[in-house]
């Protein structure tokens, strides 16, 4: 579909790009998300480097209990003793920050990253966006919907 444009993630991303960090709260993250009216939010380390992604599906696969695994590791820990209400506050509050919730090892691609290769990428990892990294930190985002505006100005030339 780009396979002859001269299109570049550095001409497709948004620069102004909201992050959030592993610490922060899915309350905190969630209403980003809602005011800036956007699907997903890249996590960045204290550095800038990017970590992860929180996106609309992890906050729909995400839960909030304990899964049988981590509530069987805490009766284990507990072995027949009450574990300290404070502890359980706090593994809960972890719980709640966007670092339990992200999806770990995101993607990202380069500023010279072409359109064509954008798009394969996004259908091969099955992703809808993507930090756009330079010197290690995020300097723009391209999604889907960046793609689709540049396919429609193409199909217009035509």
């Amino acid at each position: 579909m780009f396979d002859n444009a001269l299109i570049f993630a550095e001409d497709l991303m948004t620069r102004a790009v909201a992050t959030v960090h592993p610490e922060t709260s899915l309350l905190a993250a969630v209403r980003l998300m809602a005011e800036k009216r956007i699907s997903g939010l890249p996590v960045v380390d204290a550095d800038g480097t990017p970590v992860g992604m929180l996106t609309e599906g992890d906050l729909l696969r995400w839960h909030g209990e304990f899964s049988e695994r981590q509530q069987w590791w805490l009766d284990h820990l507990a072995d027949g003793e009450a574990l300290a209400p404070s502890f359980i506050k706090v593994l809960q509050a972890e719980r709640r920050k966007v670092g339990a919730v992200m999806t770990a090892n995101v993607a990202t691609i380069a500023p010279g990253t072409s359109a064509h290769d954008i798009a394969r990428l996004f259908f091969e990892k099955g992703i809808k966006r993507a930090p756009v990294v330079a010197d290690g930190r995020i300097v723009g985002l391209v999604s889907r919907s960046d793609l689709i505006r540049a396919l429609a100005r193409e199909l217009a030339k035509e």
